[in-house]
Parts: structure tokens; C-alpha cells; sequence
């Protein structure tokens, strides 16, 4: 059974999480650790657990989620995942970070592509891959059917939906595959966002302000 984690991270207060079962390999997701002391918090935690890191895996790459991209591999020697057509967020994430005031490292490409139909695994656990642009042009979306939830990054928040005035962000094409790839799903099917609490798909069908016929 997989576990989820969360921290948050940045000046962005971005969600970063650590998912791992019982044969205490992990991924990292959305890796957003910035400051020193974030950093042990994320490290200290995979000790404490003994968990071996596999996978750094994103659901998209706008700069507050990678900024802690190049510690994790560094520290754990493991490769970054990440759509292709996000690629431009990452040769961009110097002059990205300095509109929002926060001075950032250039970070090395990804290293795998993730697309659609692809699943990631690690340990005895598998997540599909599914592609919701909209906020990001590569933004995917990590789903567990099994244990109903998903890891939906910056696509889907408690009554609201992602930003689309960033690059290539396009809010139509978001609020169409929302509700044509996330709400088909279970209603009960828990989302962890890229920012701010859980929510459910239920939820946001019956509320979401953004999402409303």
C-alpha cells in the first residue's frame, strides 16, 4: 500500500511529496526544497523512514516545483522525469524565478520523458500517467485507482483551478480536460494538489466555481 507524504516547500509554498510502500522505495514528486533547512526536512525524513529513492517525477516544471530538482539528485543519484513539452520551463527557470523574486540555480534537463499512457513504479506500486495541459503545456496528472487518489500539481485546487496566464498556459484546453480525463473518475477519488489542502473529485464537481456548467 503506498504512503504519500507531504511537505511544503519555497517562498511559493509549494506542495512536494514522497510517496513509498512496503518495500521502502519512493519517488519524489514535484521536488521543491529550496532553502537549506527544507532540504534536511526531505532528507531527514527518507532516513528516518529508511526509504531508498528511485524516481524524481513531476507533474509539471514551473520553476517552484524543481527547485529542489538538482539536491535530490545529487543527494540520491536517481533521474528526473518530466513531460518534454515542460522542457522550456526548465532551460527557463533562472529567468522564471527572477519575476517572482526568488534568485535560482539553473537545473539540468530531465533525464526521462513521461507522457501519457505511461506508468511510473517503484517498489510493488504502479501510478498512470495522464496529460491535463492547460496550467503548463506537459502537465500530468499521477493516478492510483486502486487507492483513489492522484497527485494532480497545479491543475486542480479546493475550489479552484491552475493559473493560465504563465507560458503557454491556456484556460480553456485546462477546464476542458479537467472534465473530460479528472471528473470521469471517482467521485471519491482523493486530490493532492500542488498547492494548499486535499480536496476530492466529488468536491469539486459539486463546487468548484471555476468548473461549473
Amino acid at each position: 500500500m503506498i504512503q504519500i507524504k507531504k511537505f511544503t516547500f519555497n517562498p511559493v509554498q509549494e506542495n512536494t511529496y514522497v510517496l513509498y510502500d512496503e518495500t521502502g522505495e519512493c519517488i519524489i514528486v514535484d521536488a521543491g526544497c529550496f532553502f537549506d533547512y527544507e532540504k534536511k526536512e526531505l532528507d531527514d525524513f527518507i532516513s528516518d523512514k529508511q526509504l531508498t529513492p528511485v524516481k524524481l517525477v513531476n507533474t509539471h516544471c514551473h520553476f517552484d516545483h524543481i527547485l529542489g530538482i538538482t539536491h535530490c539528485r545529487t543527494k540520491y543519484k536517481i533521474p528526473f522525469y518530466a513531460h518534454p513539452e515542460d522542457a522550456f520551463l526548465v532551460e527557463r527557470i533562472v529567468e522564471h524565478g527572477d519575476r517572482f523574486g526568488v534568485p535560482v540555480e539553473p537545473v539540468d534537463a530531465a533525464d526521462h520523458p513521461l507522457n501519457e499512457g505511461d506508468q511510473i513504479a517503484f517498489g510493488n506500486s504502479v501510478l498512470e500517467v495522464i496529460h491535463v495541459p492547460g496550467h503548463a503545456p506537459g502537465h500530468l496528472v499521477f493516478y492510483h485507482e486502486k487507492q483513489q487518489f492522484m497527485l494532480a500539481g497545479d491543475v486542480l485546487f479546493y475550489g479552484s483551478i491552475g493559473r493560465t496566464d504563465l507560458p503557454k498556459g491556456n484556460f480553456e484546453q485546462l477546464v476542458f480536460n479537467i472534465k473530460s480525463k479528472l471528473f470521469v473518475l471517482p467521485e471519491e477519488t482523493v486530490v493532492y494538489s500542488g498547492h494548499g489542502p486535499e480536496t476530492s473529485i466529488g468536491f469539486e464537481k459539486r463546487s468548484n466555481p471555476f468548473l461549473m456548467d
